[in-house]
């Protein structure tokens, strides 16, 4: 090999192909067909480096002969061509046989206005993949019907988590809702059941006071007794108002509701309404009554007539009347009669009252309770005659306690029994288990029957102490008849020692109780006649 290399030429050194080793290449292998086309092409290169597909062969002789063009219309010119070769192969047109290698061919036939070499570095270096190529491959070597159908499987499973949170989001708000709407039921419920408390509360003794409010006209103030009649009321405890009402000088109470708000507590007017009268009206209005019912006809209203008119204003009002220091006027009445002035006619007397001559007329005891009598019966309202203005205070606070009071009462009278019953009979009789009290439970049903006194009890118990003795007895007689009659000649003793006396039972007791007995009709009175 020396011998060779030292006769030859200096010049062959430079023609020598050197050696291409395979660690010097990229990792990737050149196409067959890019390589044999270099080779054939390009035979008067200065370097060629066949093992690397994306180096770039630069050639003397081609550059100079070819046209300078500047590197961003080449730049242009490459996505031009990419641009329609994914276009004709987005439209169909022989898309099967298209190749990323032949999508490149198509690039190189297409670009003429540049160089081999530039055409071979278009054709092996890596670009840019545009939206449009990215439409059409998404990935290598994935059709465009398979992308489809993952951009439309894709928009279902974000349609249905979209689904899914909306849903979960409204059970959520609903589930909020829901609960809000229990809470709000449960404080409705529970100040329901608070006011409840306190309306019950409010009907005790000891509370319902404080929650009367009693009403004074202003007219009523203004006269002798006001202040004492308001300071009575601030003793009592309860509220006071003043204010004008539909019948003058009168008294009316209110009782406030309870309430859950303080602020939203309504009152409630009462039916009762006291009016105080002066001794000269009631005089003269009982004066023309008894002149009414005397003669036919009276000189102007009457006690009665007055008192229909006020109840035909306020119909839902029960009238009551006070009258203060009567006996002053039959004072008077008498100390003028002993005086026998005979310039008076027809008993009228003359009255001095601040100043000035005042006529009433004489009314006599009788006739004034034959008025009030008559007012009580016919218009239902009750009179009261007082003394002096301590009196009517006292008389309005007692009142004003028994209305107060009159609900609690009435709840407390309801025992759901149309009579009386006793002390000892409300509560009913215990029987223990061992059957103590039994024959309380039978004395006390014989009792119930009328007429039967506890001697006639205590008779009969002697007898038959039990209900089912009694039963026994019936069954054994022969008839009906004698059945009526096994009571009959049973004796009842009454008292004690020598002063006790007895009697027999009787047919009629008899007959009840064997009525009692026997009897299946519920309909059957046991007062009839069998």
């Amino acid at each position: 090999m020396r011998e060779h290399g030292g006769c030859s030429d200096s010049s062959s050194d430079l023609d020598e192909e050197f050696p291409v080793f395979d660690f010097l290449q990229s990792g990737r292998h050149p196409h067959p067909a890019s390589q044999s086309n270099t080779d054939n092409t390009h035979s008067g290169n200065v370097g060629t480096y066949s093992g690397a597909a994306d180096v770039m062969m630069i050639s003397s002789d081609s550059d100079d002969d070819a046209p300078y063009v500047p590197l961003a219309q080449r730049l242009k010119q490459r996505q031009e061509s990419v641009i329609s070769a994914s276009s004709s192969v987005t439209n169909g047109k022989d898309a099967e046989h298209y190749s990323p290698s032949k999508l490149g061919d198509l690039q190189l036939s297409r670009q003429n206005g540049l160089s081999k070499s530039e055409q071979l570095l278009s054709f092996h270096q890596v670009r840019t993949v545009s939206p449009d190529e990215a439409a059409v491959f998404p990935q290598q070597g994935l059709p465009p019907a398979d992308t489809k159908k993952n951009a439309a499987k894709q928009t279902l499973e974000i349609q249905s988590s979209r689904k899914e949170v909306l849903m979960e989001k409204q059970n959520r708000e609903g589930h909020q809702r829901a609960k809000e709407g229990h809470r709000q039921e449960q404080e409705r419920q529970r100040a329901e059941r608070k006011a409840l408390a306190e309306a019950a509360k409010a009907l005790r003794p000891e509370e319902c006071i404080r929650h009367m409010v009693v009403a004074v006209d202003p007219a009523l103030l203004q006269l002798e007794g006001g202040g004492t009649l308001l300071a009575a009321l601030q003793a009592l405890g309860c509220n006071c108002a003043i204010e004008k009402q539909g019948i003058p000088r009168s008294v009316s109470w209110m009782r406030r509701a309870p309430c859950a708000q303080p602020e939203d507590a309504e009152c409630v007017r009462e039916a009762l309404v006291v009016m105080q009268m002066t001794v000269d009206d009631f005089i003269t209005l009982t004066h023309s009554y008894i002149q009414e019912q005397r003669h036919g006809a009276g000189s102007g209203p009457t006690l009665s007539s007055w008192v229909q008119q006020h109840q035909t204003r306020h119909p839902a009002k029960t009238l009551s009347l006070v009258v203060l220091d009567l006996e002053k006027y039959f004072r008077s009445q008498k100390s003028q009669t002993k005086k026998q002035n005979g310039g008076e006619e027809g008993g009228v007397k003359k009255r001095r009252k601040n100043g000035g001559a005042q006529i009433l007329p004489e009314v006599s005891r009788v006739d004034l309770e034959e008025a009030v009598v008559h007012l009580q019966l016919h218009n239902g309202v009750s009179v009261c005659f007082l003394s002096t203005w301590k009196d009517f205070s006292d008389y309005i606070t007692m009142t004003t306690k028994a209305v107060a009071e009159a609900p609690f009462k009435q709840e407390r009278e309801k025992t759901g029994f149309s009579f009386y019953l006793e002390s000892e009979w409300a509560g009913g009789q215990r029987v223990d288990k061992a059957g103590k009290g039994l024959l309380q439970v039978w004395r006390r049903q014989i009792q119930q029957l009328n007429r039967v006194s506890p001697d006639m009890a205590s008779a009969l118990l002697a007898a038959y102490p039990s209900p089912q003795l009694l039963h026994k007895a019936y069954s054994r007689c022969q008839s009906e008849r004698e059945s009526v009659s096994l009571l009959s000649e049973l004796l009842i003793r009454r008292g004690e020692g020598v002063t006790s006396t007895t009697r027999r039972v009787g047919p009629e007791l008899s007959r009840r109780l064997f009525l009692l007995m026997t009897s299946c009709d519920p309909e059957n009175t046991l007062d009839s006649t069998v």
